[in-house]
């Protein structure tokens, strides 16, 4: 399993990297190798806003639909147009080009309440258990 220590992570499997007052937000290696091929992803339009915790889109996989919710607070900045035509680029490679939404935080200090890659790691070692 993949992590990457520049961004930190909600339970619900979703990611968030900070570049300022922009969230750039996709799902874990963890969530997308648990779904298995992704075929889908439905994402929000530019200028929606989400609290933490709300459905912001789908991933379509072979096995399922999942919601995505957001991890902070914010309004929808940009969106990966990209995943339209290859959505497998959430499989390739979840923490680079398969983001999925970048937003404008609202709170800053919501990061804080999301979890660094060692206390992820752990999470997610029990959900296996």
């Amino acid at each position: 399993m993949k992590f990457d220590d520049s961004v930190r992570y909600a339970k619900s499997h979703e990611w968030a990297r900070a570049d300022g007052d922009e969230v750039t937000v996709g799902i874990s290696d963890y969530a997308q190798d648990s779904l298995g091929d992704v075929v889908f992803v439905e994402l929000p339009e530019i200028g929606a806003r989400f609290s933490t915790g709300t459905a912001f889109g789908v991933v379509e996989s072979v096995k399922a639909a999942s919601d995505i919710y957001a991890p902070v607070d914010g309004e929808v900045v940009a969106v990966n147009d990209a995943l339209n035509d290859s959505p497998a680029a959430v499989n390739e490679d979840a923490f680079g080009d398969g983001w999925l939404i970048k937003l404008k935080l609202s709170d800053a200090s919501q990061l804080d309440d999301l979890m660094s890659v060692a206390d992820y790691k752990t999470y997610t070692e029990g959900l296996d258990d």
